[in-house]
């Protein structure tokens, strides 16, 4: 892993049901990052394809190897980045289900791990719509964490950023430096809970957060809150973009010292933890 900043982009979309014109932004956006000299680029959850009508998400559900997702293996291999893609429809295990899975890519083209996610939003949001992602949703089981340029990465979606103990997994045991938190919240809870839950998710696991965000109205029935963020271990944003809902990417350094300065000056991984509702153990 670097030892030296590294620098990485968070992209904001409003994603529709067309995925031609989803890869067309999600190409330009990355143009924009590797402008900057970001080595990594996040998207948000529903980067490819967010539905206007129920069932149009689980018909274009396709596997890992099939031509949506090659098309963005193709697009990280010509720029020469890394790419976090939030939340692609794979294709379930049966025709009705389909999986919503968080896939890195490397810089040759390769994937080189994949998250599907565990917490789906079955809520009836206040003063909103009620959501069933479980109706057309298998979740995922296992806590994934893999090494980039930019660190070593904690894979979520969405919705997990309500479980603090997924966090928590991810930096005691698989030692994750950067929490990825792509996402497409409403815009009510956006309002009221996403830049907060962030910096505690931050602050707790003294991680770095990238959340990269949907962004505005996808269609009459859906809107998300936008707002992505950059997110240091000490809880304090260090990239957004000046707009809440508009297109485009936050850019920030990572900081691997600060990681190690924020962890030695308050050694929360040394105090010895046995804990059974979080499902791990640490005596370090």
């Amino acid at each position: 892993m670097a030892s030296n900043p590294v620098r990485v982009a968070a992209a904001q979309m409003t994603s529709i049901n067309d995925l031609a014109a989803n890869f067309a932004t999600c190409s330009r956006l990355v143009k924009e990052a590797v402008a900057e000299g970001a080595k990594f680029v996040c998207f948000p959850e529903s980067f490819s394809f967010i539905a206007d009508k129920d069932g149009e998400s689980v018909n274009i559900a396709e596997p890992l190897d099939g031509p949506i997702m090659q098309q963005y293996c193709s697009l990280a291999r010509e720029s020469g980045i890394w790419l976090s893609l939030g939340g692609f429809q794979e294709r379930g295990s049966d025709d009705a289900h389909l999986r919503n899975t968080h896939v890195i890519i490397d810089d040759s083209g390769s994937i080189r791990s994949s998250y599907s996610k565990i917490h789906l939003f079955d809520v009836d949001v206040p003063g909103g719509r009620v959501y069933k992602e479980s109706s057309f949703t298998e979740p995922g089981k296992d806590i994934v964490a893999v090494d980039s340029p930019a660190g070593r990465l904690g894979l979520s979606v969405c919705y997990d950023l309500r479980f603090p103990e997924l966090y928590q997994q991810l930096r005691f045991q698989h030692e994750a430096q950067i929490l990825l938190v792509p996402s497409a919240f409403t815009k009510i809870t956006g309002q009221a809970h996403w830049e907060i839950l962030l910096r505690a998710r931050a602050i707790e696991t003294q991680c770095y957060v990238i959340a990269a965000a949907q962004a505005g109205k996808h269609n009459d029935k859906r809107e998300s809150y936008g707002d992505t963020l950059i997110i240091d271990p000490w809880g304090t944003v260090v990239g957004r973009l000046p707009d809440r809902i508009s297109t485009g990417i936050a850019v920030a350094d990572i900081d691997f010292s600060l990681i190690d300065s924020v962890r030695a000056k308050i050694p929360i991984a040394k105090v010895t933890l046995s804990c059974s509702i979080l499902g791990y153990e640490t005596d370090h």
